[in-house]
This record gives C-alpha cells, structure tokens and sequence, in this order.
C-alpha cells in the first residue's frame, strides 16, 4: 500500500480516468464538473448578458423555474416576435451581443454615469443608428433624440437591473473588438459591417490580450458593486469559435483557440481572487476530448440543441436541479416570459451578431 499523499486522498473527479475517460463510455456526461461557490435559489433574481451562448443561459434558468430578471422589457402590446427584432426578451437588457469585457466595462461605466457616454451617431438614409448596438432598432431611429432616448432607457435598466438582483451572468466570447482611436469608443462590431462607414484613421482594431481582460473583470466587479455590493457574478466562455479574425496574418483556428484561451484563464483566475465570482465551464463541456459526439452543427460553430441540452444539463445539476423542465416553483407573475424564451430551444433562435460577418466571405467556396 503506498504511503499516504495529496493525490491518494483526492476523489474520483480529480482523476482523469475514473471522470472523464468512464464518462466517454456514456455520453460523456460528467459528474461534479461544477461545484458553485455559492447557491443560487428560486428566490434569487438572475441577470443574464454577453454573447449569443448567454441566451441559452437565461432559456435553462426560466425553464427550471428560477427567476430570469428581464429588466428592460418590450413596450405593452408588442409581440414576441416583433419584440425579439427588436432587441428585447433576448438578454436581461436591450443591449444585443456583448461580446468583450471591455465593451461591458463601458456600458456599466454610462449606466454609473450617463454624462460620460460618447455622443458618437451613425447615420445612414436619413436614420440613426447606436453605434454600441446598431441591429437593435431595425431601420434605425429617426431622430438622433430618440435614439439617446433608448439608450437611455437601456442604461437605467441596466442600473436599476442589478440594484435589485442578486446574480450577474456574464458570458464571455470573443477578445477581439474595434475602438475609436480618438474618443476611445469601444464599438459592439466593426464599423462597415454592421452599420456605419469604416475610417481607417479613427477605427483600430483591438485584441484583448490576459491582463487587459483581467482588469476589465475587475472593473466590472468594482461597477456591479458600486450599484449593489451584495451581487454576485458568475461567469462563463462561451464555446461558439469566432465567425471570422481581423488578427493580421492570422488563421481563425488558432485565432479562436487563442482567445479563448486567453478568456478561460483570465476568467478563472479571477473567480480564484473572490469568493462572490464563480465560474461554470460551458467551453469545456462542449469541447472536451471525452465525448464520444459531435456538438457542433456542419459548420463546426453552431452548437447542435443536443449539445446545449448536454451544457445546461450540467449547469442545472450543478445547482440542484435535477429535472429542467420543472416549473413548478417558477413564479407565476413570469409566466409569460417563461413561455416565451422557453418556445426558442434551438440554435436557429440564438441571436447572434458576429455571424453577420459571413456575408463578407460569400462566393469564396
């Protein structure tokens, strides 16, 4: 019998071979993948943003019946469809894809302080579009007032959001992103792409790089709790590869193993620094080399239903649920945004941005 040591005293789970590899012989589906720092209740009201993936986040969470907080939701009367094209019931805020932490550093930055918003406008046949979020509005405003008049409304549900929730969600997706270099805008896509003109004079290409993102995250902690000091944040990569890199010379293989790479390790070392930070490992999951199916649809990006099914599975576990489609305990007064997010179970319903970047690639096979 060995002498006693660390890793005799280590369970199941620390091993490769009795978690991961005995997994693969099963469906791959691993057990005590995530073990939250801290519960997270029915009671509690949950925040969800960040990249297409955090919109399945938010789907699981309704579905068990836990409460989804929606903080900016559609005017009265509109439908859910027309709501969805609209920016709305798709994050807890109408904010579209956030895809970088330096774009949610800003926005919480204007949701503290909206004197300190650029003022920045594209204009494009006599409408007006944000800049920050420009596929919101479809048709843009038609006045630059009421465009500011959203962003209004969308900063002060931001604010008062997570004054009254407990959990924040942050999906992380991308380190890529584009700037003004003279005002220091930080733009939710590139300029030229999805709307506006692009200006290689002003426009700059950005790449996260790990202490950027780790300083962005604490940023982002020091705002949430400038607004609310109990929230909690949980965080999360998202497994969806980048539709394309701006990375010079650079392949997108190894362009998306690059950053999120670069997301896992900031947003796990920072989940080490503070108790209040969790982190539940959706790209792992997904991407891990014990399963024994594909996850990801023909276009190796979109994660197959199964393979959202498999994630959330995990998470709701990890949070003591053993069946998701339990509603039991939802509460009734969100019945009908329970119905609602719950419809769109497929990867075709995921609003998500970046991909608008493949049409810039059309006729090249």
């Amino acid at each position: 019998m060995p002498a006693p040591n660390p890793y005799s005293k280590l369970p199941r789970h620390a091993y490769w071979r009795t978690s991961v590899a005995r997994a693969a012989k099963s469906g791959g589906a691993l057990t005590d993948v995530w073990q939250p720092k801290f519960g997270i209740t029915r009671q509690d009201s949950i925040l969800t943003t960040g990249s297409c993936f955090a919109q399945h986040i938010s789907r699981a969470l309704v579905s068990a019946g836990f409460a989804w907080h929606q903080a900016e939701r559609a005017p009265f009367g509109l439908n859910e469809t027309t709501a969805k094209k609209f920016g709305y019931g798709i994050f807890s805020f109408r904010t579209g894809n956030i895809y970088t932490t330096r774009m949610l550093t800003q926005l919480l930055a204007w949701a503290i302080n909206p004197d300190s918003q650029d003022r920045e406008v594209w204009e494009e046949d006599s409408a007006f579009f944000d800049p920050i979020r420009p596929q919101i509005e479809p048709g843009g405003f038609e006045t630059v007032e009421e465009l500011f008049m959203a962003r209004a409304a969308t900063l002060a549900a931001i604010r008062q959001g997570v004054e009254k929730s407990s959990v924040f969600v942050f999906t992380l997706g991308l380190t890529e992103g584009w700037v003004n270099s003279r005002t220091g805008l930080c733009y939710s896509s590139c300029p030229g792409t999805m709307g506006g003109q692009f200006d290689d004079s002003q426009h700059m290409f950005e790449n996260l790089q790990y202490p950027d993102v780790l300083e962005d995250l604490e940023k982002i902690r020091d705002q949430l709790h400038l607004i609310n000091p109990d929230i909690k944040m949980l965080l999360t990569v998202s497994p969806v590869p980048l539709a394309a890199t701006a990375a010079p010379g650079q392949h997108v293989l190894p362009a998306t193993m690059r950053s999120k790479s670069i997301l896992h390790a900031a947003a796990g070392y920072f989940q080490s620094l503070h108790d209040d930070v969790d982190y539940f490992p959706s790209y792992e999951i997904v991407s891990h080399p014990g399963l024994n199916r594909q996850m990801f649809d023909d276009d190796r990006r979109s994660v197959l239903p199964e393979g959202v099914d498999f994630v959330m599975q995990h998470f709701l576990q990890g949070l003591g649920v053993d069946n998701a489609q339990n509603t039991a305990h939802a509460p009734e007064e969100d019945t009908r945004i329970r119905d609602a997010v719950s419809k769109a179970a497929h990867a075709d319903d995921v609003v998500c941005e970046e991909i608008e970047l493949e049409k810039y690639n059309e006729d090249r096979d």
